[in-house]
């Protein structure tokens, strides 16, 4: 799809909410990629035909356009229902009361044990605002040819992937790849590192600014994670690499493991079918709950919403097994509702196993915390994979920063 000018969006969406009434529903989406765009055709089809009486008006925007559009919808005249994300994007807009409160909702249809897992990135002072659809596993991808030949095993505990490391490295084998060019994937690593050795809750606060980075149980993230960066367990040169640069070391077979999302599976090679493994991050703390890293899509009702009534409706309508099925089955991605079923993919059943035992789960780094701590936060997490024993200095200005973004008064 042909990307939209942001006066056209804007032009498009005023007409929109303009035709908002009684009996029709505005729903603005972002997904216009050719398989969600038929998922989502079929499921608004089958809305309709549930509930004659109400006549949905879908409008598809480009993605980038979209995420810059939504801040003018939700502040003048938004459609009904948005596409969004979980998590810090979402509680953006709950804190400037743009979005609707959709606990009632939860509460009606159980959603709490339907979709234990995204409690927590629903969750804004104990309200829920939006229905999540979907939601993809991160995890570490291993060649398991590789694993066998060594005689590793897949590791469950701390101790035991130090262990794999320090085989594979005596192996020559660069145990991890990563490519922390883009800075992202760095973030990774430390959001998996504070969930195992800190917890959810404590890696929420963090995210929402009530912790410092000057923190000791912060810094207790960096000594774990030096016991991988010292010996040399992940890729040379790592900050010359994307994430997509750093693959081939992976499928070339001069490096092991790689912690990354999903959405790497499609990129691998023919010749490594069935050689390829997942395992979850292994476990530090065993009184920690695992949670794990699963970015998560939304619908939710803007405040300003003309027709909540009908846009209720087509919330309940989303967060049934039957609908999350059909979506994610052309999304390849899992479906946040434990009733519906995932596409029968090996990597997919991996995921939504592990996610189904979940405690709960983060968005990941720049999705969880402000954008521009995100920025700097990375920044000093891909200069610790670099330069260890800058890690004073790191903390210190990220706690500069902190202050400053979160407006913490000393």
């Amino acid at each position: 799809m042909k990307k939209l000018s942001l006066f056209c969006i804007g032009a498009l969406a005023s007409v929109a909410a303009s035709l908002s009434h009684a009996g029709t529903l505005v729903i603005n989406s972002d997904q216009a990629d050719p398989a969600p765009k038929k998922a989502f055709a079929e499921v608004i089809k089958k809305f309709e035909a549930e509930n004659p009486d109400i006549k949905v008006q879908y409008n598809l925007y480009d993605k980038e356009g979209y995420k810059t559009a939504i801040r003018n919808w939700l502040v003048t005249s938004p459609p009904d229902v948005v596409f969004w994300y979980a998590g810090n994007r979402m509680k953006t807009f709950v804190k400037k009361g743009l979005f609707e409160d959709v606990s009632g909702m939860w509460k009606k249809e159980g959603l709490k044990k339907l979709m234990p897992s995204a409690v927590s990135a629903m969750t804004v002072n104990n309200k829920q605002y939006g229905i999540p659809y979907t939601y993809y596993q991160w995890g570490i991808y291993y060649r398991k040819d590789i694993f066998a030949k060594l005689g590793l095993k897949v590791p469950k505990t701390w101790k035991e992937f130090l262990a794999v490391n320090a085989k594979l490295k005596a192996n020559d084998i660069t145990p991890i790849t990563i490519g922390t060019k883009y800075l992202w994937p760095a973030a990774g690593w430390f959001d998996y590192l504070d969930l195992r050795i800190n917890g959810l809750k404590f890696h929420m606060d963090l995210m929402d600014g009530k912790i410092a980075y000057t923190d000791p149980r912060v810094r207790k993230v960096f000594e774990y994670w030096d016991q991988l960066v010292k010996p040399g367990y992940f890729l040379k040169n790592n900050a010359a690499y994307s994430w997509q640069e750093a693959q081939p070391f992976l499928y070339n077979g001069k490096a092991a493991m790689y912690l990354i999302g999903n959405f790497i599976t499609p990129n691998f090679p023919k010749n490594l079918e069935n050689k390829m493994g997942f395992f979850p991050f292994p476990t530090i703390n065993p009184k920690v709950p695992d949670a794990e890293e699963a970015p998560m899509d939304t619908v939710n009702i803007p405040s300003k919403a003309k027709n909540k009534k009908d846009a209720r409706k087509f919330l309940e309508f989303m967060a049934r097994a039957s609908t999350q099925t059909l979506v994610n089955a052309a999304l390849l991605q899992i479906p946040t509702n434990k009733d519906a079923h995932a596409p029968n993919d090996v990597f997919l059943n991996e995921g939504e196993k592990m996610l189904k035992a979940a405690s709960g789960t983060s968005q990941f780094y720049d999705r969880d915390t402000d954008p521009a701590m995100a920025r700097e936060g990375m920044k000093g997490f891909q200069e610790f994979m670099m330069e260890p024993n800058r890690l004073d200095s790191i903390l210190k200005r990220l706690e500069r920063v902190r202050e400053r973004v979160f407006k913490v008064q000393n």
